[in-house]
């Protein structure tokens, strides 16, 4: 409304929870898309990745279904009865966590790939130890939709495995149609070609310009293929420089009304939660609870909450505080700050067990995007225990 995408150093731009969370986009790994955000349930656009894949069109499955809902049907009639899990810890970072956990234990095999022994790897039947970042080669796009190369800088210990070698050999033992390559370049020149034509169209971004240090930006056809030059800009650095992508050229404003529910006064001994991250901790914490000056910096979660507020439910600023909600309850410390709504408390979410704020949220999701309700949940407040 502005006027301020495409514009230099302002506009659009996919601010993600975590690194390559735009690529991942790309790459199709949404249950409703194909590579260069091609839709899986149009015939054009199955055949065009079906002829890059080497398979018939027909063998690629419809949509599948939102995270959340696939992991509360684990083990029923109608879901699945295995899962493979890759770089994702949701025994802790999925809503309603505990039934998410009991939802893991029912399953007939379940098999994590991960680099340390999560939450979600301990209740697992089988753990394929992979490598981390810094072990492994590859791409990474950021918000402005520049395509970065990844080197590896550390060789990986022991016996761990690249995913890309896990899926395919996974493929092979399977008999799998089409072919699964566990070279990186290899999977991006699949990727170039499965995206051709796509909305991030990736076909013009050569591997070797990568290495050389130009910045390409999707949509990059191949048309606009460059020369490796160092510094050089290519493809669209800016997106929406001249239009939106729709017919038209305008963009669609969507007007978004709470629920009716939502804005009804709260009830009494009732207050609305919100949970997040705190600096010391990344995501479900995995990584971060194993660093000694992480961890002892922020051990455990801190219920943050104002001191009026805390007041009227007879909580002092140290004291152990029982939450619960509809979903299930955490005890957490109180932390006493004016810096919070009166009507609000706060949780991170970084931490397992009856530390998890994930235990109190609940499983509802948005009617278009099927992501789950993690910014509000009412719960009751009570203390328990001693000051600290």
């Amino acid at each position: 409304m502005l006027g301020l995408p495409g514009s230099t150093a302002g506009g659009f731009g996919t601010i993600t929870g975590q690194g390559n969370g735009q690529g991942g986009r790309e790459h199709g790994q949404k249950c409703d898309q194909l590579p260069g955000y091609r839709k899986i349930t149009d015939p054009a656009h199955r055949k065009h990745v079906a002829k890059v894949w080497g398979v018939d069109p027909e063998i690629i499955p419809g949509p599948g279904i939102p995270a959340t809902q696939l992991l509360h049907s684990l083990s029923t009639p109608q879901g699945s009865r295995m899962l493979m899990v890759h770089g994702s810890n949701p025994a802790l970072s999925s809503p309603d966590a505990s039934r998410v956990i009991e939802s893991l234990r029912r399953l007939d095999f379940l098999v994590v790939s991960d680099f340390f022994l999560s939450e979600t790897a301990a209740e697992a039947d089988l753990v394929l130890p992979v490598l981390q970042w810094a072990e492994e080669e590859g791409t990474m796009t950021n918000l402005e939709g520049r395509v970065l190369r990844r080197r590896a800088a550390l060789d990986a210990p022991g016996q761990a495995r690249n995913e890309l070698w896990i899926l395919a050999e996974l493929a092979q033992r399977l008999g799998s149609p089409g072919h699964f390559s566990a070279d990186a370049r290899e999977v991006f020149e699949e990727l170039r070609l499965a995206s051709a034509g796509g909305l991030s169209d990736y076909s013009g971004i050569d591997w070797d310009d990568l290495d050389a240090g130009a910045a390409v930006y999707w949509p990059c056809t191949e048309d606009s293929k460059i020369s490796r030059t160092p510094g050089t800009r290519s493809g669209t650095p800016r997106l929406f420089l001249d239009r939106f992508a729709h017919r038209d050229g305008k963009a669609k404003l969507i007007a978004v009304y709470p629920d009716a529910a939502d804005q009804q006064a709260p009830q009494a001994g009732k207050i609305s939660l919100v949970t997040g991250r705190l600096l010391e901790h990344y995501q479900s914490g995995a990584q971060t609870r194993r660093v000694a000056e992480l961890q002892a910096a922020a051990p455990e979660a801190r219920l943050e909450i104002h001191p009026a507020t805390a007041l009227t439910f007879g909580i002092a600023d140290g004291q152990r505080v029982r939450v619960e909600s509809g979903q299930g309850q955490v005890v957490a410390r109180a932390s006493l700050s004016t810096a919070i709504r009166l009507d609000t408390a706060f949780l991170p979410f970084h931490f397992p067990g009856s530390n998890n704020a994930n235990n109190l949220t609940a499983a509802a999701v948005d009617p278009l995007s099927s992501m789950p309700e993690f910014k509000h949940v009412a719960v009751w407040l009570s203390p328990v225990g001693e000051e600290s």
